[in-house]
């Protein structure tokens, strides 16, 4: 079985940042997914569930309705680690060109006075919120991307070496 682009990614060495994770083509249309990577995997702690849940609704609500980008996002969703998202624009940007719309979109959390979409009939588990935990991870975030603007180690994704066999097969160790 193909290991799939984010497992290949080197989760000792990525730091929280912007990176592309993968570009596919779709029936003549490309699209890309990002890598929002908001904590150190396996160094920090994860981000918190109920402020994971609120970073999706508020940021999923300012990306789709930014008038630059609204009609660009596909999806916007929490990895299943709990260490970032992923959004998937169409077209292929790199990541710098993304950056100035994520620096916004995590500034806008501590704008907000309510989780968008956090009643039972829009939202599956409306109960798992929490709109200060999130404000406090988006503003560190949001800090962490402003002092290191200028630092190209946020935008390059540190991929893991495999070995390939003479027939084309990956090897990984156990």
């Amino acid at each position: 079985m193909d290991m799939i682009p984010s497992f290949s990614v080197d989760h000792t060495a990525i730091i929280p940042g912007i990176f592309t994770s993968r570009v596919d083509t779709l029936a003549d249309k490309t699209v890309t997914t990002y890598d929002i990577r908001v904590t150190k995997p396996n160094d920090e702690p994860a981000v918190d569930v109920a402020a994971m849940h609120s970073l999706e609704h508020i940021i999923a609500t300012y990306l789709r309705n930014d008038p630059d980008w609204k009609d660009e996002v596909i999806y916007w969703g929490p990895m299943g680690c709990l260490t970032g998202f992923y959004l998937i624009l169409k077209g292929n940007r790199k990541p710098e060109e993304i950056y100035d719309l994520l620096l916004a979109a995590f500034r806008s959390v501590e704008e907000s006075s309510e989780v968008p979409g956090a009643s039972p009939v829009n939202c599956g588990n409306y109960l798992m919120h929490n709109l200060g935990m999130a404000k406090w991870y988006a503003r560190r975030y949001a800090d962490y991307l402003a002092a290191n603007k200028d630092n190209p180690a946020i935008f390059v994704y540190p991929k893991s070496e495999r070995l390939v066999t003479e027939d084309g097969r990956s090897f990984f160790d156990s």
